[in-house]
């Protein structure tokens, strides 16, 4: 299951600093990774990963992809908190939705 989640257009982007110290206060211990094919983020002791959109170090827009087991409950409400901390929200089939 993938949860896709996004600053509105309004908003200025996150930078990678700002969502690693946000995921941080939520108690994760996130890593961060460039591939030649997308950013990462890891969170230690989850299967629970994030595909982010990252250009010079900002972002408005990532996909988080739950691992088996992990789509209610933790991890997902403590991701949703740290990014609806910074203003991020969810989109699904009904539309966009508050995060946190």
């Amino acid at each position: 299951m993938e949860t896709i989640i996004r600053l509105p257009d309004t908003n200025t982007p996150s930078t990678i600093a700002e969502i690693l110290a946000s995921l941080r206060k939520e108690h994760f211990e996130p890593r961060h990774e460039s591939k030649a094919w997308g950013d990462w983020i890891y969170l230690q002791s989850y299967t629970t990963v994030i595909s982010i959109e990252c250009v010079r170090g900002l972002s408005s827009s990532a996909t988080i992809e739950h691992g088996e087991g992990e789509e209610e409950g933790e991890p997902t409400a403590s991701l949703f908190r740290a990014f609806g901390r910074l203003g991020w929200q969810g989109i699904d089939d009904d539309g966009e939705f508050p995060l946190g």
